[in-house]
């Protein structure tokens, strides 16, 4: 029997990093069963996945030659123990729209939702009603916020995150450690009206055709790649508030297949684009 784990690396980039790293664990008779990874702006992450034989290799050994590969390279190394036969657990991030959330919530996903973040105190009253834990942050101070919330999705051990109209742009130092698995719907056919008032956008520009776009979140605002879409018709006469109303019923539908999409682990992201295998 295998025992799995993942490591993330995250630092400035400097040589020599991935090779040490695998010379660890290889050197520990560890396999390599994935790995990934980029430099942006001088920061480097990568992702790993690693396995080995049971009983071949103690926990507590592999996280303290990690602790001390870290200061040796004065990067941060995280590790977390998984179990592929598991569920996964995931984190849904919100603003003050429900509509997001409780399509999430109803449908039958083959994931557990663990915990609820939102950076406006009145949204507790609906996570408490699904029995859900959930933690205001009031998101003033978006590197104090972004600290307390990772700390929380590594406290939950989330594996990935939904942003349910979460109206709050995340920093590369977030998205880096959920590379391809932050899951965002946008109100628009990205790549067209990026950023806020999508649908004032498309109401003021004319377009005929108006839609909803779930993305993964990249370091580039409204630009990650895309997982699924939907579009409506933009009848004459048709007025903003209908536009909008039409637009979030299929945000809720937009975002639940995009979320089952990948933990059917259909979804491939190569060179930026996601391809379903």
């Amino acid at each position: 029997m295998k025992q799995f784990a993942t490591i993330t690396v995250i630092g400035r980039d400097k040589t020599g990093v991935i090779a040490r790293v695998t010379n660890f664990l290889f050197e520990l008779h560890a396999n390599i069963e994935a790995l990934e990874e980029q430099v942006t702006r001088g920061q480097f992450s990568m992702t790993l996945q690693a396995s080995w034989k049971k009983n071949e290799l103690s926990r507590s050994f592999l996280e303290a030659g990690l602790k001390k590969l870290a200061g040796q390279l004065a990067m941060e190394i995280k590790v977390r123990f998984t179990d592929p036969k598991s569920r996964q657990r995931f984190a849904i991030m919100v603003t003050r729209e429900t509509h997001c959330f409780d399509a999430l919530l109803a449908a039958k996903l083959s994931a557990d939702a663990a915990l609820v973040i939102g950076n406006h105190a009145g949204f507790a009253p609906l996570a408490k009603k699904h029995r859900l834990p959930f933690e205001h942050i009031a998101w003033n101070d978006r590197t104090k916020a972004e600290t307390r919330a990772l700390r929380l999705l590594e406290d939950q051990q989330i594996d990935f995150v939904v942003l349910a109209r979460f109206m709050k742009i995340l920093s590369p130092n977030f998205v880096w450690r959920f590379k391809n698995k932050i899951v965002n719907i946008h109100p628009s056919l990205l790549p067209s009206f990026p950023g806020p008032q999508a649908y004032r956008q498309a109401y003021e520009s004319g377009v005929k055709i108006a839609g909803v776009t779930a993305h993964f979140v990249s370091m580039r605002l409204d630009e990650g790649p895309i997982i699924a879409q939907g579009a409506f018709a933009i009848t004459p006469g048709m007025g903003l508030k209908e536009i909008v109303a039409r637009g979030q019923k299929l945000e809720a539908d937009v975002l639940v297949k995009a979320v089952k999409l990948y933990l059917g682990k259909r979804l491939d992201v190569y060179w930026g684009v996601v391809k379903e295998v």
